[in-house]
């Protein structure tokens, strides 16, 4: 219970921060670089995902080296790919008109 309310005040105080920095940026001429740096850090850890999870129990997670299996396997039923002829056309040239 303790490091639930430690959790949520260092949030709430992170985040009054935040916002201190943000308003004293748009609203203050006179602003200055310690704003810049704590709106920035803010901003820059919203990026950062927080619901993360080991890969073996992500719902839909793709195995480790499934990829390098698939391109060493050919597919069932593949066709293979051949190049376009380089010998001129019969009628000397691309033009359509």
């Amino acid at each position: 219970m303790a490091g639930r309310i430690a959790r949520r005040g260092a949030a709430l105080g992170l985040g009054a921060l935040w916002w201190w920095a943000v308003l004293r940026l748009a609203l203050t001429p006179h602003a200055d670089a310690l704003e810049g740096a704590v709106a920035a850090w803010g901003w820059g850890l919203s990026l950062l995902p927080v619901h993360c999870m080991p890969k073996a129990r992500a719902a839909g997670a793709v195995a480790t080296g499934r990829w390098r299996e698939a391109w060493r396997t050919p597919a069932a039923g593949t066709v293979s790919v051949t190049t376009a002829s380089s010998r001129p056309r019969s009628d000397g040239g691309s033009d359509p008109s």
